[in-house]
């Protein structure tokens, strides 16, 4: 590869990581205004420790268990400045920095569960579970899809003539994600008082629209960087990615605000449901096709949402099954749809593969939910005791409120 691309190619790829690193911050204000003010702290140190937690975990296990690649050699190796058996890295420091863009979507797992799971989980089992998670759970999913660990999509090649299609990871990170939040969600139980023996539904509104908003602002636009990035190299960089992220977000947006009446919550969660949707399909449909891919996805949210809290009772406090969940399985499906050249569409899909994949992609993150986080319950326990919830995270766990003035009064 020439030097001069090269060099492009690893501030092309460092560009993305850090718009994708910053999304954590929106991940934890989309948190801090949704949950109360005295689990606030609480919030914001889980995404940070998270990403810890996620780095150390990706670094030395899961990017090997997704790529077969380590980094436990000479830093000069690693520069591509000298060799060693077994190991080629590129010069200037490529592979590095696309690691560091992968490991930002592996670390958005946890990301994704902690708004499910906030209020009422304890904190270091969940950083054990953040550890196991980043380390096995998603990088092995990860490998099959993007990297074509164990033949399965040479197999899909061979049988439908393509294999399953994930741009920028509507099923491999926000699917696999939401999936797997379910399973913590339902093995955790709803927040006390949340519902009455009655069934009745006891409100808690969010604590803070303004951070809410200021949470989904920074995930819209670090989006950007999530899709259009994906393509790792710059001779691969496609505005059409960038036009159909910015459709979808916008059919998102103006579903959820009709379908949602006009609620602050829905309108900026459903600006997240299009991006969600449309991460699989991106670089494939037609414009007005992501158009509908994120309306649909805005609508399907605040209907799932609804129908979670309301009626099955499942006290998912952001909605991260949901917006996650839901919306990437419809994102993957989705691609097979307004993906294909009838549509407008690019082609090079097949939606019966898109289909399977996606719902057997799913299936293996709650399984995995159930089994990570149940083992964890029997094991370490997940859930604070009723002093500490009652108290809130903050307080109990972090030792400081969200407004320590406030505390003294």
């Amino acid at each position: 590869m020439d030097q001069s691309v090269t060099g492009t190619d690893v501030l092309f790829i460092l560009l993305g990581a850090i718009m994708v690193f910053a999304m954590h911050a929106g991940f934890a204000f989309l948190e801090v205004g949704t949950v109360r003010r005295k689990n606030q702290v609480n919030a914001l140190v889980k995404i940070l420790v998270d990403f810890g937690i996620s780095t150390i975990a990706y670094f030395f296990i899961g990017y090997s268990v997704a790529y077969g690649i380590d980094f436990l050699v000479s830093a000069a190796v690693l520069s591509g400045t000298a060799t060693a058996e077994g190991y080629s890295f590129a010069s200037n420091g490529y592979d590095l920095v696309k690691f560091f863009f992968l490991l930002t979507f592996a670390a958005a797992i946890p990301a994704i569960i902690s708004g499910g799971i906030a209020e009422r989980a304890k904190f270091w089992p969940q950083l054990a579970a953040t550890a196991i998670l980043t380390a096995f759970v998603y990088p092995f999913f990860e490998g099959i899809i993007w990297n074509g660990n164990f033949g399965i999509q040479s197999a899909l090649e061979e049988t439908f003539g393509v294999g399953f299609h994930d741009f920028a990871g509507s099923i491999v990170v926000h699917g696999v994600g939401g999936w797997i939040a379910l399973g913590a969600v339902l093995l955790l139980g709803a927040r006390m008082g949340r519902y009455r023996k009655d069934g009745r539904v006891v409100g808690i509104p969010p604590s803070n629209i303004p951070f809410l908003a200021l949470g989904s602002w920074i995930l819209c636009i670090g989006w950007f960087g999530f899709n259009v990035m994906s393509a790792q190299a710059i001779d691969g960089i496609s505005g059409l990615v960038a036009m159909n992220s910015l459709m979808a977000m916008v059919g998102g947006i103006i579903t959820s605000l009709i379908v949602g009446r006009n609620d602050p919550g829905f309108v900026h969660n459903g600006a997240l449901a299009g991006l969600v949707a449309v991460c699989a399909g991106s670089d494939v449909m037609h414009p007005l096709g992501a158009l509908a891919t994120g309306g649909v996805a805005g609508a399907l949210f605040v209907y799932a949402f609804t129908l979670c809290q309301n009626k099955l009772q499942i006290d998912d406090v952001l909605g991260v099954w949901p917006l996650h969940g839901l919306c990437g399985l419809w994102g993957g499906i989705a691609a097979g749809i307004f993906g294909l050249e009838a549509l407008g569409g690019l082609g090079g899909v097949d939606f019966v593969v898109q289909l399977i994949v996606s719902l057997a992609g799913c299936l293996y993150a709650l399984i995995g939910g159930f089994l990570v986080y149940g083992v964890l319950k029997s094991t370490m326990g997940i859930r604070l005791d009723e002093q500490s919830e009652f108290e809130g995270a903050d307080l109990s766990i972090h030792k400081i409120g969200a407004y320590p003035e406030e505390d003294l009064r």
